[in-house]
């Protein structure tokens, strides 16, 4: 038989020769090696011992059994509570009868654990020796009831990110496996709430969570997705128009920092009034000021309370900004597999390779382009994998994701947003020339698509927004000629008073969302050319007064289109009328035009 290393006894009491050399004859049986103990005495266990042994931990003490006594006792209360029954004197007397009688005829049995011991703690990064039984993404328990990701197995140790109280970890100290792997909290408990991505609630109310799904979860099958078909409106006109998103579909938001990437999203989510949709929200490395801006903005437009957010903010750990969007993710997935709808947010995911890039150097991972680790982009795809229409089999459900991603000075070409952009369906790109040239949302038609395309369109919306994309493209590449000075036809006049007015038309601020009726009105007036007579820098107040008058004076026209999601030939008549009324009406009333 061969030696042990790393043999530990840790007794109640001392032990006489005899005492542990039958010890260490029956563990040397067992394992079918030669044991030879380094014996300590440990008051605390009461009776018994505990053994260490090659990384596995043998728990044969008393105190470890009573405790699992007493929580025994304690779920049997919890359980008799949770059936609305109350806790009569007699009742609680048979339930203190039975702990008597169990710790009467106690009897020692053993508990094998995996366990390690720290060699090395830096920057929340711990190095463990054992633990050869773990596997990758277990939780594994340290002294004082901190937690700890295995993130990197090796023979014989493990690299783990600590997701609280690095600081209390010293060399030496235990670690033990807890066999399952991270998990959170999820169902309708926590709409309206904020948490961090390990479930603590972050607005100072508490929070009882009865349902845990693991953060991370395999993606449906090919078999258990049915086709995106079905319209996520997010009520912006540029987006809905021109670059539709799908219920079941992945849309990246692409560009500089602030360009309005996060108003994107956050006017998608106040659009969402269905009872049957919920929205996720997720902020990661973001600041805290941040944060709580757009919970104010969700709250002030009505959508926080169908809405999850969930924070890791720019001073929290690299480990919790890792985990929240497959928090997050989980979360969404238990409303998507009963049957409902969901609009996930993630923002943004450079600042989450970014935490993943730290946690793999201090883990002395090879890194590669960017430094960044060789599965950067698993990082990502089985993240964004798990957005999917499912099968009507599967209870029809779908989560819906908007990654956004920042990129350098338009940089689309960098490593992250290539990766990001070849795993979505499509991208929206926000350009900063077209920001700080006022016309927000700033989306370059050219560069941005959805692979979905029209398949995820009202029949209404195809209709009226054929070319619009065509239009827009043309009247960028020839204003940019014209700045020149060079002549001008007049088909290329025409072409740029109509592109000057519809790119007027389709500025919007992120709360003022507009129903597909609206939006087809608007674009039935645009097509029909009605608004040609109308200064530029007039059409966005001539917009607001249009709607607000053909919700005044045909509003069944309306409720039909929206009802329906079809724009038939009289209700196009009747929207073209309604407008030009509109139109005269305003022109009699409008003052007269001075002289130059």
């Amino acid at each position: 038989m061969s030696n042990a290393s790393n043999a530990v006894l840790r007794a109640a009491a001392p032990l006489d020769g005899e005492a542990l050399a039958a010890v260490e004859r029956q563990f040397s049986a067992f394992l079918g090696q030669d044991i030879q103990f380094d014996v300590s005495v440990d008051p605390s266990l009461i009776g018994g011992f505990v053994a260490l042994i090659n990384g596995k931990l043998y728990d044969m003490s008393a105190s470890s059994q009573l405790a699992q006594i007493r929580q025994n006792y304690t779920d049997e209360l919890l359980r008799a509570n949770k059936q609305d029954r109350h806790i009569q004197l007699e009742e609680l007397s048979e339930f203190s009868s039975s702990l008597r009688d169990r710790v009467r005829n106690y009897a020692y049995t053993s508990k094998v654990d995996n366990y390690g011991t720290v060699t090395s703690v830096m920057d929340d990064v711990v190095q463990v020796e054992g633990l050869h039984g773990s596997h990758y993404g277990e939780l594994l328990a340290f002294d004082g009831d901190n937690f700890g990701l295995a993130l990197d197995l090796r023979e014989n140790g493990a690299g783990v990110v600590m997701l609280s109280g690095s600081t209390e970890i010293t060399t030496g100290s235990f670690v033990q496996g807890t066999g399952h792997v991270a998990d959170i909290c999820v169902g309708e408990a926590l709409l309206g709430r904020i948490i961090d991505p390990i479930g603590r609630p972050l607005d100072g109310k508490e929070l009882r969570g009865t349902n845990f799904r693991p953060v991370e979860y395999p993606a449906p099958s090919i078999v258990d997705r049915s086709p995106v078909n079905r319209p996520l409106e997010t009520g912006l006109l540029a987006v809905d128009s021109m670059i539709p998103i799908g219920r079941g579909q992945r849309e990246l938001i692409i560009g500089d920092r602030q360009t309005g990437k996060t108003s994107i999203a956050l006017a998608a989510m106040i659009n969402q009034h269905d009872d049957n949709t919920f929205c996720v929200y997720c902020a990661i490395g973001q600041k805290g000021s941040t944060i709580a801006q757009v919970v104010d903005t969700l709250e002030r437009a009505g959508a926080m309370q169908r809405t999850v957010v969930v924070a890791a903010a720019a001073d929290d750990r690299p480990s919790l900004q890792y985990l929240a969007p497959y928090a997050g993710c989980a979360i969404a997935e238990e409303f998507m597999y009963q049957g409902k709808d969901v609009l996930i947010v993630y923002d943004d995911l450079s600042k989450h390779a970014m935490a993943y890039r730290s946690m793999s150097l201090l883990l002395r991972r090879p890194s590669g382009r960017e430094a960044y680790p060789g599965d950067v982009f698993y990082l990502h795809s089985r993240l964004l994998e798990r957005a999917a229409k499912l099968s009507d089999e599967k209870g029809g459900g779908s989560i819906t994701a908007l990654p956004i991603v920042e990129t350098m000075a338009g940089d689309i070409s960098a490593y992250i947003p290539t990766n990001v952009i070849s795993i979505t369906d499509g991208q929206i790109y926000l350009e900063s020339e077209l920001f700080n040239a006022g016309i927000r949302p700033a989306v370059n038609v050219g560069l941005s698509v959805s692979r979905v395309g029209r398949a995820a369109q009202h029949s209404a919306m195809k209709d009226v927004s054929g070319s619009l994309r065509l239009d827009l493209a043309q009247y960028r590449d020839t204003a940019i000629f014209a700045q020149f000075g060079a002549d001008i036809d007049d088909s290329t006049t025409q072409l740029l008073r109509r592109g000057e007015r519809l790119t007027q038309l389709l500025k919007q601020r992120q709360d003022d969302v507009m129903t597909l009726a609206q939006q087809v009105a608007v674009l039935v007036c645009f097509e029909e050319n009605l608004l040609a007579e109308i200064p530029p820098k007039e059409i966005t107040q001539v917009r607001a007064q249009l709607l607000a008058y053909l919700a005044d004076h045909c509003a069944g026209t309306l409720h039909t289109i929206d009802a329906t999601g079809k724009l038939d030939k009289n209700d196009r008549e009747m929207l073209i009328a309604y407008t030009k009324h509109f139109l005269a009406a305003r022109q009699t009333e409008a003052p007269a035009p001075r002289e130059d």
